[in-house]
């Protein structure tokens, strides 16, 4: 009898727990530190220069945390010891800010930290044509701030061409977390590129 009164308490017991909501997976402010990215590898400019193309084909396939972490530095990280990044802006001010929308929410990416910051929850890749990254660059609407994210996507596209990722420039989907994403003031989404494994 004692067994049978342990065995319907302890059914009792897993059954409160399993009721008991959990806390989301992610939330605001939540990091995600990246690999190291690969400063060595990689096809030579020329041949990357020779392949670079636009390829809408894009399959859903996540990429590796290896590619991310590339194709994030070459869009925007820190080359050099006093903070100077890949990609040129006027004064070196800076005034750029890169996102990029995965399966797990979009993340500002950190280059002083080599990781990301969630800026917004849930799932938007259906939003970008179910790539499974996009890029999203964010600066002043002004002259200087189209030619950062240009110089920005350009890199991206180059790392595109060397590692043998397909990947799309637009700005018809710029606007699509216009309203969301917590943008610093005067900021705004001048462009996307999506990214992923060709077809």
């Amino acid at each position: 009898m004692r067994k049978i009164i342990l065995a319907v308490f302890a059914l009792a017991l897993s059954a409160a727990f399993l009721t008991v909501p959990s806390a989301p997976a992610w939330s605001a402010g939540r990091f995600l530190n990246l690999p190291t990215p690969d400063t060595e590898g990689g096809a030579p400019l020329m041949k990357a220069l020779h392949n670079r193309c636009t390829n809408r084909s894009i399959k859903t396939e996540a990429l590796s945390e290896g590619h991310l972490s590339n194709l994030l530095w070459s869009a925007w990280g820190i080359n050099r010891p006093d903070g100077r990044r890949t990609a040129p802006t006027s004064k070196d001010e800076q005034k750029v800010s890169l996102y990029v929308a995965l399966e797990s929410g979009v993340w500002l990416y950190d280059a002083k930290r080599n990781g990301l910051e969630l800026a917004l929850a849930g799932d938007y890749r259906q939003r970008f044509n179910d790539a499974p990254a996009t890029l999203i660059f964010a600066a002043p609407a002004d002259m200087s701030g189209a030619m950062h994210a240009g110089s920005m996507y350009q890199n991206a596209g180059l790392y595109c061409a060397s590692a043998g990722l397909a990947n799309v420039v637009k700005t018809s989907a710029a606007d699509v977390l216009a309203k969301s994403l917590p943008l610093p003031n005067g900021y705004s989404i001048l462009v996307v590129q999506l990214v992923g494994y060709p077809k």
